[in-house]
Parts: C-alpha cells; sequence; structure tokens
C-alpha cells in the first residue's frame, strides 16, 4: 500500500517545475526607452517604435503620443498605457510603418492654464509650457536623424494629451499634416490658425470631466474655417472613451493618408525655423 507521501512525491513528479514557466513578453518591449535633452539643458524620457525594416531611400511618418494626466511620472513606463499597442500591433505595424513617439510629461500638465476660462471663446491664448518647447524640439531632433517624412507628421493624444495637441496645431499649424485629439478641448477662435491641418476628433457623449460641448465646438469651428475635419462622438461613453477610438477602424487608414498642406511662400521663414535642415 503506497503511502500519503509516496503519493504526493508522485504527483509532484508529474506536475510542471514552477521555475521552468515560459516568461511572458513585454507588450511595450518594442518600443525603445530613450531619454532627451534639449538645448536648455532641460530632459525628457520617452519611448520609440521604429520600423521593422527600412527601405534606402525611403522616408517613414512620425507619430507623436500625448498622455493623459495619469501617466505622468518619470518611470518612461506610463504613458505607453493607452494606445501603444494600436501601433505595435504586428499588423498594423507592418502595413503602416512609421515612428512612434510616447513622450512623458514629468509633473504638472502638457499645457499652461488648463482651467475652464481658457477654452472660452475671447480668452487669451497662455503661453508655451516647457514640457511643450521639449516635445517640439524632440520632434526636431527626430527629424534630424531618421528617415521621417516632413509631409507627415501627427499628433494624437487623449484628455490632457487631447488639449496640447490642439494647443501645439494652433502654434505650428504648419509642421503638421494631422491631428486627433480625443475627449480634449480648446479654445475655438484659436483654431482658425489650423484650418489647414487634417482633424480627426473623438468624444464621448457623458464626458464628465471634458464637457461634450468641447468637442462639438472645436468640430464646429473647425468645419466653419473649411477645414478637413471628421468628428466622431460615441453615445453612452464618458471620459475614458480613448479604447473606442483606438478601435474606430477608420482611424490608422485616414491618419497615414493625411499629407500637410502646401505650404505658402511668406510661411516658409517660420517653417523653416522648426524643420531641421536637409
Amino acid at each position: 500500500m503506497k503511502t500519503l507521501s509516496t503519493i504526493l512525491l508522485l504527483i509532484a513528479s508529474v506536475l510542471p517545475v514552477a521555475a521552468a514557466k515560459p516568461k511572458i513578453p513585454d507588450p511595450n518591449g518594442d518600443y525603445r526607452r530613450c531619454m532627451f535633452v534639449d538645448s536648455k539643458q532641460r530632459f525628457m524620457r520617452y519611448r520609440m517604435l521604429s520600423p521593422d525594416k527600412l527601405t534606402y531611400g525611403k522616408k517613414y511618418p512620425l507619430v507623436v503620443f500625448m498622455h493623459g494626466y495619469g501617466e505622468r511620472g518619470d518611470d518612461n513606463v506610463s504613458q505607453l498605457t493607452y494606445g501603444s499597442r494600436l501601433f505595435s500591433n504586428p499588423v498594423n505595424a507592418e502595413k503602416y510603418p512609421a515612428y512612434v513617439v510616447f513622450p512623458q510629461c514629468r509633473a504638472d500638465q502638457w499645457t499652461v492654464g488648463d482651467s475652464d476660462a481658457t477654452f472660452r471663446p475671447g480668452s487669451p491664448v497662455p503661453p508655451e509650457s516647457e514640457s511643450e518647447e521639449i516635445v517640439m524640439e524632440l520632434i526636431q531632433d527626430l527629424m534630424s536623424i531618421n528617415p521621417i517624412d516632413p509631409d507627415r507628421v501627427y499628433l494624437v493624444g487623449m484628455s490632457m494629451g487631447a488639449i496640447a495637441i490642439y494647443d501645439m496645431v494652433c502654434r505650428y499649424p504648419d509642421l503638421f499634416a494631422a491631428a486627433v485629439p480625443i475627449c480634449g478641448a480648446v479654445n475655438p477662435d484659436r483654431l482658425a490658425e489650423a484650418k489647414d491641418v487634417n482633424f480627426m476628433i473623438f468624444h464621448g457623449e457623458d464626458d464628465e470631466i471634458i464637457p461634450l460641448i468641447c468637442g462639438r465646438s472645436a468640430y464646429t469651428a473647425l468645419r466653419n474655417d473649411g477645414a478637413d475635419v471628421q468628428y466622431i462622438e460615441f453615445p453612452g461613453l464618458g471620459h475614458e472613451c480613448w479604447d473606442a477610438a483606438f478601435n474606430y477602424p477608420e482611424l490608422l487608414p485616414w491618419l497615414f493618408s493625411k499629407k500637410r498642406a502646401p505650404i505658402a511662400a511668406e510661411t516658409m521663414e517660420n517653417v523653416a525655423q522648426i524643420l531641421p535642415s536637409e
């Protein structure tokens, strides 16, 4: 008769050893850890996804993703919480090879003056934030050292990051080809400056943080200015509507089809100060 200890030994002999359990790959491992130091010695951590295969002489789009309030910090990980897998998905990465960058805001907010008054028509334009200045210089640096198509630079972001997107395209409309703000806000008066930028705006109908009127008023202002703008409103969803936006089937085909509008001669001098020299 087998003893209890013998039976337990037999069971243990056929069970897998815990130490042999396969390691689960890091879903964000495709994004390289980087740190950028600007001309004023200010630093910003970021993660970058590069095209799997580079073709000599070909230039690729650049997507800059601006994260939300909850992903701030210094860990260089949190900013990948939302949106990163959309671009690293192997099917999407093969179909739409691009440089995709996720900078991380260290503290405070991407922009200056994120109060209700900032978004009201007639309110003064706030100064550019330190974080935005660093991101803009980071974009210039990336474009100078990588084969990036200057006509296909895109901004995608959510919540606090969407507010930053609106602000950045209004300040630098000649740099960006397309913008995808998800549940963001802007003073609609400012959008006349960005009428040549292509927009796809997302907003949740029941947004309890940034009211629905913010998305609707941005769309109306852009449409009235003759911009190429699409507006997608999610019925029954609140502020956290970004998963629905990332799963919107037309998002990536729309985004990667867009190119920067032809630049008027009178703006070439200003653009030359933004873009890196060839």
